[in-house]
C-alpha cells in the first residue's frame, strides 16, 4: 500500500495530527482515557523539552504514525536511557513497515546518543502491539508497572 512515507522529527505544525493519532492509541488501552486537551499539552511539552523527542512518519502530507522518547538517567545503568512512551501507527496504515521504521529511527537516534537501554510500556490485553515489539526484538522484564492517579491539583 504505501512506501512512500518518511520518518522525520516531529514540529509543531503536526500537532493536531498527533493528537488524533493518540486518541486512537488510547482508545485501545485500558489505563488512559482520550483527552485532546492533555494529549496536546503533553506533546508541546515534549516538543519543547531538551530530553524529549517525537519521530512522526508522513506520507503525502498526512501524518500516519508517530513515537516518542524520553531521556531519563538510571541508577542501575549508571547512564542516561530511553522511555519509549507512545508508538501509534494510524488505523489503515498498520502491517506496512512504519512502526519498525519508526523503531529503527528512536533506536539509531539513540544509540548515537549515548543511551544505554531503552524502556516502554504496553498494554497487557493488546496482543498485536506486544507480537510486534517482541518481533523487533524487545524482551519483557520481570518488572511490573505502578502508577499513582494524578496528584497535586488541589484535590
Amino acid at each position: 500500500m504505501t512506501d512512500s512515507f518518511l520518518i522525520r522529527a516531529a514540529t509543531a505544525t503536526d500537532l493536531p495530527e498527533m493528537v488524533g493519532l493518540l486518541l486512537q492509541l488510547f482508545a485501545i488501552e485500558a489505563d488512559f482515557q482520550g483527552n485532546p486537551t492533555l494529549q496536546e499539552e503533553g506533546l508541546r511539552l515534549l516538543l519543547d523539552s531538551p530530553s524529549g523527542r517525537i519521530w512522526v512518519a508522513e506520507e503525502a502530507g498526512r501524518i500516519i504514525g508517530l513515537c516518542t522518547l524520553q531521556i531519563l538517567i538510571s541508577t542501575a545503568e549508571g547512564s542516561p536511557v530511553g522511555l519509549v512512551e507512545d508508538v501509534v501507527v494510524a488505523d489503515g496504515y498498520r502491517g506496512y513497515g512504519i512502526g519498525r521504521r519508526l523503531l529503527d529511527e528512536l533506536e539509531n537516534w539513540s544509540r548515537h546518543a549515548g543511551l544505554s537501554r531503552l524502556q516502554l510500556l504496553a498494554d497487557r490485553d493488546n496482543q498485536p502491539a506486544l507480537d510486534f515489539y517482541r518481533r523487533q526484538g524487545w524482551t519483557e522484564t520481570r518488572l511490573i508497572a505502578l502508577r499513582k492517579q494524578r496528584f497535586g491539583d488541589g484535590s
